[in-house]
This record gives C-alpha cells, sequence and structure tokens, in this order.
C-alpha cells in the first residue's frame, strides 16, 4: 500500500449541485449536510443543492457549505482511506481537522462561518482585491508586488502551483502589479472576482476577531498529523494547531511548498476529498510522480485506490 495524504480543497470549488449524486445515495451523506444546515439554523442543504450560486458564493455561505460537503464525503468513504497526513488549501484545512478527529463537525460549521463573516467585514467592498498572475516565477512576482506597493498593501497570497501565484491587497496597488507582471512577461494577469483579498496583512482584523472566538472551541489531538497552511509543518499539538488556524487567516497559503513537503516526506498518493478537482490539477503540476486521485462522487468512492 502506498503512503498516503487526504487534502481537501478550499474556496473556488463550490458549485451548485455539489455532489447531488452522493447526498442522494449516501445517507452519511445527507445526515452530515442537514446537521450542519442545523448548526446554522439555516436550510444549507437547499443552497447546496439549488442556490442561487450568488448566495453560495458569498463567504460566509461558502466556508460552511464546503465544509459540510467535504465532511460528508469523507464519512461516506468509511474507512477506505487510512492517510499518513491530511492537509487542506485555506478553508479545506478545516475538514481536515474534522476528518482526523481534531475538531467537532458543529463547532467546525459554526467557525467557519464566523470567519467568512469576519473576512467580509475586515476589509469595506472595493477597497481590497485579488488577481491571479500565470507563466511567471514566484520571485518576479514577488519582486514586482515590492516595487509598485507605493505604501499600500500588495503581495503573493496563494502559491498554488508552479507559475500560478494568487496576489492580494489594496485593489489599487493589486492592479499596479497585474500590470507590472503583465509588463515582466506573464502569460495571464487578471484581477479575480472575489469579496476581499484574503490571507493577504488586510486580514488581520479578522484573524484578530477569529482568535476569540476559536478561544472558546475545543481541539484535541488529530488521528494524524495535519499539515497545516500558516507554518508548512506537520502539526499534532492542540495548542499550536488553534494558534496556526488564527495566523492562516492573514498568512499566505503555500500550497505548493506543502505539496513539495508530502513527497520529500514520502508520500506517494494524494487524494483530493471535495468538489471539483482544483486540488489534483494542482498537485498534477507541482509533483507529476505522485499518483493523484479525487473523490468527488458516487463512482470515485467506489472505485479510489
Amino acid at each position: 500500500m502506498s503512503k498516503l495524504a487526504v487534502v481537501f480543497p478550499g474556496q473556488g470549488s463550490q458549485s451548485v449541485g455539489m455532489i447531488a449524486d452522493v447526498i442522494e445515495h449516501h445517507t452519511i451523506a445527507r445526515e452530515t449536510v442537514e446537521a450542519a444546515g442545523r448548526v446554522l439554523g439555516e436550510d444549507l442543504m437547499a443552497l447546496i443543492l439549488d442556490g442561487p450560486a450568488e448566495k453560495l458564493n458569498s463567504t460566509e455561505n461558502t466556508q460552511p457549505a464546503l465544509v459540510a460537503v467535504e465532511v460528508a464525503l469523507w464519512r461516506a468513504l468509511n474507512n477506505r482511506l487510512s492517510p499518513e497526513v491530511m492537509a487542506g488549501h485555506s478553508l479545506g484545512e478545516y475538514s481536515a481537522l474534522v476528518c482526523a478527529g481534531a475538531l467537532k463537525f458543529e463547532d467546525a460549521i459554526s467557525l467557519v462561518r464566523q470567519r467568512g463573516l469576519f473576512m467580509q467585514q475586515a476589509v469595506p467592498q472595493g477597497l481590497g482585491g485579488m488577481a491571479a498572475i500565470l507563466g511567471l516565477e514566484d520571485g518576479l512576482v514577488e519582486k514586482a508586488c515590492d516595487e509598485v506597493a507605493e505604501g499600500l498593501v500588495v503581495q503573493p497570497v496563494n502559491y498554488n502551483s508552479p507559475g500560478q501565484l494568487v496576489i492580494a491587497g489594496h485593489a489599487e496597488a493589486v492592479q499596479r502589479a497585474v500590470d507590472k507582471c503583465k509588463a515582466l512577461g506573464a502569460k495571464r494577469a487578471m484581477m479575480l472576482p472575489v469579496s476581499g483579498p484574503f490571507h493577504s496583512a488586510l486580514m488581520r482584523p479578522a484573524a484578530e476577531q477569529f482568535a476569540a472566538a476559536i478561544e472558546k472551541i475545543e481541539v484535541v489531538s488529530p488521528s494524524c498529523p495535519i499539515l497545516q497552511n500558516a507554518t508548512n509543518a506537520l502539526e499534532t499539538d492542540p495548542a499550536a494547531i488553534k494558534r496556526n488556524l488564527v495566523d492562516q487567516i492573514a498568512s499566505p497559503v503555500r500550497w505548493t511548498q506543502a505539496v513539495e513537503l508530502l513527497a520529500d516526506r514520502g508520500i506517494e498518493s494524494l487524494v483530493e476529498v471535495g468538489p471539483g478537482k482544483v486540488l489534483s490539477g494542482l498537485n498534477k503540476r507541482i509533483n507529476k510522480a505522485l499518483n493523484i486521485q479525487s473523490v468527488n462522487s458516487v463512482p470515485s468512492i467506489e472505485t479510489v485506490l
């Protein structure tokens, strides 16, 4: 049996109707989504299955919806997988912690709803922005951000794969960085239709609010180490896990480095548990030697590994 890591995607993987066949065919999946709706006091199932997309894509709804469907998929797998490590891209870290037994599901749903609201409120609408930069070396993007900041915040926040970075900060500085990266030869550089400059230093007010919220939540040692975004290190200590979840909100997600670390630790197979295949696409670009699979439907549950 090859050494396995399970990874969970973050915002951007959601879509109306996601995992509908799993919810229909696996009672545990349906019960999981219904339980999340009860925590929120809302019909989360209807939002996931029927939309509207605009409401699902609002970050305070996206976050609990994605954690709900990712945990639902994991439970539908019914212990088919025995990972050495779990990890998640940003929000996906909460799914990893629930599935590794470190965080109660209901607590996670409540936490990520608050996280989404804090992130949404941290920067006034229109003040912040994000952009994707494709086909330019990381170092050149970092240098471009430094050169055009002019006292404002603009920085790489998602190191998604070699040649694919997302930057964030004040909208006007992000636009200047986009123009600079185009001039430096980026294949594509474009503003993204998002509601805030996530994972940038502008999210510090949200991190401070979240620190107070997570203080009331119990975290225990996970069943396997969690590779956390904030440190890019494997963690099992509950106090450190909490601290890293707070830091993650205003820190870059170094996914490229995370996958490289897993490969260096002897991981041979990466299974993405969540809607879509965003991470699987990135993982293949980061390390072609890894066995990459996605679990997002009834057939994929039945045929995994």
